[in-house]
């Protein structure tokens, strides 16, 4: 099969070209990525050395671009990570969210129906269902919740989602959607919670905590998802959502204290802080439908998984090092040169 991934130097899309490249020798993977604060060149390092990977850089929100990269390939399968997908900076510039997370979902599907592309999948969230109580622990998200977005970034992926189901019913469009909870593993963008921790514990400075700590979240192992997505992309019914949990539901202050357990730091480096506006309770995905269609389930326990990211970064300090620094910008445009 030939790929087509956006998104594919962020945490997400990353995993999953290094996991079509180390499977499937017969694939080739094209990534498009526009290489925004949160996705960097050095991240695909090895995957640039493989003659069966291609990187473009570029918006997916631009038509030319798009389609000037359409035109020169034959696409069976396009998957969408590209997005923006920070909560706090949704807030602060929901724009730019309306404009790469909508916007650029119709400029891909747009390209692929012209080229006749045989499957489009849309990475999507948990968070387009709102929230859950946290007195309610029988609760859980299911693809017939009805979406209820709480920021910007949840309404701009819930709009996308519905694009999506749109063009699968008005054009025949042969689409899928998953959503997913929370990612944790290798290649995380240190803004992101569980890095943002580990990187602050190894400096001993303060943990920012929202709030007190209760807000729960279903965390899923990036591995276990991109196996997930993989499938549904080769074997989901065009037209259907998929919700992908890990069965692993942690408050962010019991995540926080997993963390400095594996790293041996106490637990004073905790700070509460104010927390975010409209920030959801509790998240919990049921992963029914996916496990009994197409047999997904994920493998890793949350323990494991939290032990294995907490040995990545210990052994990838140059990486992070040097996205927190700002080297990284300047190694993405030495790296890409004239590539595209």
């Amino acid at each position: 099969m030939n790929w087509l991934v956006t998104g594919g130097a962020g945490f997400i899309g990353s995993n999953f070209v290094f996991r079509l490249l180390a499977r499937h020798p017969e694939d080739r993977v094209v990534v498009l990525d526009a290489l925004t604060y949160a996705g960097s060149l050095e991240t695909l390092a090895s995957a640039l050395q493989d003659p069966r990977f291609r990187f473009v850089k570029g918006d997916i929100a631009d038509r030319d671009t798009v389609e000037a990269l359409f035109a020169g390939e034959d696409f069976d399968a396009v998957v969408n990570f590209a997005a923006e997908s920070h909560v706090d900076r949704s807030i602060s510039d929901p724009g730019l969210f309306l404009r790469t997370n909508v916007i650029g979902t119709q400029v891909l599907m747009d390209a692929c129906r012209a080229a006749g592309t045989k499957r489009f999948h849309q990475v999507s969230t948990d968070e387009v269902y709102g929230d859950l109580p946290l007195d309610r622990p029988d609760l859980l998200f299911t693809e017939e919740t009805p979406l209820h977005a709480s920021s910007p970034y949840s309404a701009s992926k819930a709009s996308a989602d519905l694009l999506v189901l749109a063009y699968h019913r008005t054009y025949g469009f042969p689409a899928t959607i998953t959503r997913c909870s929370n990612n944790y593993g290798p290649w995380h963008f240190p803004e992101k919670m569980i890095p943002l921790m580990i990187v602050r514990a190894l400096a001993d400075r303060p943990l920012p905590v929202y709030g007190r700590g209760e807000n729960v979240r279903d965390w899923l192992y990036v591995e276990d998802h991109c196996a997930a997505i993989e499938l549904v992309a080769r074997k989901g019914r065009p037209g259907e959502v998929y919700n992908v949990g890990g069965h692993n539901e942690r408050t962010n202050l019991q995540v926080v204290k997993t963390v400095l357990q594996e790293l041996g730091k106490p637990e004073s480096l905790i700070s509460f802080v104010k927390d975010r506006p409209g920030h959801d309770m509790r998240y919990a995905i049921d992963p029914a439908k996916i496990s009994a269609e197409l047999g997904w389930t994920p493998e890793t326990a949350f323990d494991d998984g939290i032990r294995r990211t907490v040995r990545w970064y210990l052994e990838h300090r140059t990486w992070w090092e040097r996205i927190l620094s700002g080297e990284y910008a300047k190694y993405d445009a030495k790296m890409y040169g004239g590539r595209g």
